[in-house]
């Protein structure tokens, strides 16, 4: 079995932050891959960049985290496509109306539970609603 990292993990573990601990000790104890998706990454670039947009950090250490991120996940996590089924199951989702997703979360959520892998995440809203899916969470 894999375990399904999203965008607040990958980038506590590229940027400093409040969750850069826990997100490394997280995968010095994981034993299962890492899968990375495609939308994840593309998370991923999009939190950095706005990091140096809003002056949190500078461009060098944006290219630092893009640079050190693409080889991690070439050396040795799992990539995986966002296809169409995903976002069709990330829309059915969203038209649950007892459930307060955005769409980026649902679409990570469709690609871990399409893949059963479990949810690894810090994000506290997406979490209790994988809860409520009965997605599988990782204990992070």
């Amino acid at each position: 079995m894999s375990v399904y990292l999203d965008a607040s993990v990958l980038v506590s573990l590229f940027v400093e932050d409040v969750f850069t601990a826990r997100a490394d000790s997280f995968l010095r104890r994981l034993s299962e891959p890492v899968v990375v998706s495609d939308f994840a990454a593309a998370e991923f670039a999009s939190s950095v960049a706005r990091k140096v947009r809003t002056r949190r950090l500078d461009e060098a250490e944006a290219r630092v985290a893009f640079a050190a991120f693409d080889a991690w996940v070439a050396e040795g996590a799992l990539r995986a496509e966002t296809g169409t089924a995903d976002l069709a199951m990330a829309t059915s989702f969203l038209r649950r109306l007892d459930l307060t997703l955005r769409a980026p979360d649902a679409i990570n959520i469709a690609v871990a539970v399409r893949l059963a892998a479990p949810l690894a995440t810090f994000d506290a809203a997406m979490k209790e609603a994988a809860e409520t899916l009965e997605a599988p969470i990782a204990r992070i």
